[in-house]
């Protein structure tokens, strides 16, 4: 599992795909901060409110941005030999196929984390900087445990849309198209008291505790998440070419 392991990390390290989504980290970060400057009086000033940056960025970066890319990176791993007719020379090793699709699942994982965690510092920095003396070690540690869980969450809401590509023998672009419209989704979801518990996206922000619910609805929130990862392996586990 560890030469597994070592050999993805090795090929992301040649693929863009790695600092393309690192770039949708920035940019999300950027597009948040910039609309945060647009006021119209000094009291409307978004940026004058502290944890208002820290705050919205995470829900304009799951709802919008994030999920889409991290199912396109997911897929991508794991279909990336089929597609790249490079399977055939893994087997001729051999390679177990489950193994090398759980190191792909794990790798995927970790890197939503990683994600979340990288929002979280270009958010806090700008919080650090903006309102030094109101930030607390408090404050640091609400948060970060929040943008954990919603690395976490995110990873298990679209792991069904990363397993769906390899079974369906599609491209891993369609996971993109599929989890932008899946997040976008959310918005909508959100609206609803019953319908923000149990739908995926929607359902992070009640596990990350970004709204406040009561310990039924969260956990009826985390089963759905749960519920989602195991469907995912449900797929995986169907789809021809990965045992």
């Amino acid at each position: 599992m560890k030469t597994l392991l070592w050999a993805e990390l090795q090929k992301l390290r040649r693929s863009n795909i790695l600092f393309v989504t690192i770039f949708a980290v920035f940019f999300v970060a950027i597009l948040v901060f910039s609309g945060g400057v647009v006021m119209i009086s000094e009291e409307q000033y978004a940026l004058n409110r502290t944890g208002w940056y820290l705050s919205t960025a995470q829900v304009w970066a799951t709802l919008f941005v994030l999920p889409a890319m991290l199912a396109l990176f997911g897929s991508y791993l794991i279909c990336r030999e089929e597609q790249d007719d490079t399977m055939k020379s893994l087997l001729l090793i051999p390679v177990s196929k489950r193994k090398l699709t759980a190191v792909k699942l794990f790798v995927t994982f970790v890197f939503s984390i990683f994600t979340y965690f990288l929002l979280f510092l270009l958010t806090f920095s700008a919080e650090v900087i903006l309102h030094t003396s109101e930030v607390s070690f408090s404050m640091f540690f609400h948060f970060l445990s929040m943008y954990l869980l919603e690395g976490i969450g995110v990873f298990l809401a679209v792991s069904p849309i990363i397993a769906l590509v390899p079974y369906w023998k599609k491209s891993y672009w369609l996971a993109i198209v599929l989890a932008e419209l899946y997040s976008f989704a959310g918005l909508f979801m959100s609206m609803s008291p019953v319908l923000k518990t149990f739908y995926p996206i929607s359902a992070i922000f009640g596990v990350s505790g970004y709204y406040e619910t009561s310990p039924e609805g969260r956990f009826c929130s985390l089963l759905v998440l749960l519920l989602c990862g195991g469907v995912s392996l449900l797929f995986l586990q169907r789809t021809k070419g990965l045992h």
